[in-house]
């Protein structure tokens, strides 16, 4: 099993900032790549950024130069820069990791998510 921990949502007003963090635990093969995601009840699931091991990053278009992703690929940590906070940021995040299962076939785990509400 795969376990992600998420940590650091919370309200803030916007133009404000937070940091959120993920924890991956368990037997995580082959991991390549952690990342956020977010979503608003009724919506789907958005993609925000993406860190993989081999130093690249992905950002979604609306969250480019305000938010910044990093990955600890040792720590099996990643953790998201989120600046200048908009009230449509407001939503769940969930953590993303991507590895190798079973017969080495990709394979994506999900965290629980953390709430992300900007308001004024």
């Amino acid at each position: 099993q795969v376990q992600l921990v998420e940590s650091g949502g919370g309200l803030v007003r916007p133009g404000g900032s937070l940091r959120l963090s993920c924890v991956a635990s368990g037997k995580i093969g082959g991991l390549y790549a952690m990342g956020w995601y977010r979503q608003v009840v009724g919506r789907q699931r958005e993609f925000i950024a993406t860190s993989t091991n081999r130093g690249t990053t992905d950002y979604a278009d609306s969250v480019k130069g305000r938010f910044t992703i990093s990955g600890d690929f040792i720590n099996k940590t990643v953790y998201l820069q989120l600046n200048s906070l908009k009230l449509e940021d407001t939503a769940v995040c969930y953590c993303s990791a991507e590895g190798l299962g079973t017969g080495g076939r990709p394979r994506q785990s999900w965290g629980r998510g953390t709430q992300v509400t900007v308001s004024s």
